[in-house]
């Protein structure tokens, strides 16, 4: 297997690479399988699998009283990086995320991927559960994503956070993390979210994955800003084609980004809901050939489980 890296250090086009979903419980990985089987045909190096927490819901008792249950809502990482392992020829990047577990359940994920022989992660804090105001960490857990970083270098570097542990093995991680054109909603300003960028690149990682845009010079003046902050590493611009007349509203909403107003004028009035597809597809052909006639290192598209319109857009221009 290839650090995502290396593969940005030797490559000398820009390509694609995409995001999945796994399924969510229930259901088989007949319609994971179908979407990468539609993605292979362009050869991406790698893709990306997200992690979800699980989550809490409160149940009644026969007494009417409720009880709090923590519930896995779709498998976990480590069996969706197996399936896709077992059936696909491509490097997986499994995301690694803070929220709901403890350190050390953390570092005992990280070494069953390094046993699989994944070296390939995206290191990320995690939205707040449902109900809260903010994330809230685990007990023994990490409130930031640099602190994830960090303990993925220290691995590396053989260093456990069981002081018992001697002569250890070193884990080999390539740690992605991502960033934000648009700033993360928590953060205080667009200067203050890229500062704590520097503090996650500065822990070790080795490369940026963007969260969606639609707005090219937004992603420029981020790129910027993190040059003149120290950011040296590659930025990956991550695009998503919107597809549906309510992702005009649930995108902004669930995202925290803009829509262009350009966007917005095509869209306005348009119900019907092929039509939504086609101008989404064709603006976002633009964008990524933009993207590219700017010398980005690549495209990282987010499918959403739907891989139909990153198709076009892929055929379009890569």
């Amino acid at each position: 297997m290839k650090k995502v890296i290396d593969i940005l250090r030797e490559s000398k086009e820009p390509f694609a690479s995409f995001e999945l979903v796994p399924p969510v419980k229930g259901v088989d990985a007949s319609g994971l399988y179908d979407s990468i089987e539609k993605l292979m045909e362009y050869n991406p190096p790698f893709i990306n699998v997200t992690c979800h927490r699980d989550e809490e819901e409160y149940v009644p008792n026969d007494d009417g009283t409720f009880s709090k249950l923590t519930l896995a809502k779709r498998p976990s990482t480590l069996a969706i990086v197996a399936a896709i392992m077992q059936k696909f020829d491509v490097d997986i990047v499994p995301h690694v995320i803070c929220g709901g577990s403890s350190k050390t359940k953390i570092e005992s994920e990280l070494l069953d991927l390094n046993f699989l022989g994944i070296h390939n992660v995206v290191a990320l804090r995690g939205d707040a559960m449902p109900g809260q105001q903010k994330f809230m960490p685990e007990k023994n857990g990490f409130a930031h994503s640099c602190e994830l970083v960090k303990m993925i270098t220290n691995l590396n570097n053989a260093k456990y956070l069981d002081p018992s542990v001697k002569n250890g093995m070193a884990t080999d991680f390539c740690i992605g993390v991502a960033g934000y054109p648009e700033k993360h909603f928590e953060a205080a300003n667009l200067k203050h979210d890229v500062v704590n960028l520097k503090r996650k690149v500065d822990a070790g990682a080795d490369y940026v994955v963007t969260q969606m845009f639609f707005d090219n010079e937004k992603y420029y003046r981020f790129v910027d800003l993190c040059r003149a902050e120290g950011i040296n590493v590659p930025i990956i611009p991550g695009i998503k084609p919107l597809s549906t007349p309510k992702q005009l509203e649930a995108l902004p909403r669930a995202f925290h980004l803009d829509l262009p107003e350009d966007l917005t004028a095509a869209l306005d009035g348009v119900s019907d809901r092929a039509k939504v597809f086609e101008i989404g597809v064709e603006w976002c052909i633009a964008q990524c050939k933009d993207l590219i006639a700017h010398g980005v290192p690549a495209i990282h598209f987010y499918t959403m489980g739907k891989a139909e319109n990153v198709k076009r857009v892929v055929e379009a221009v890569f």
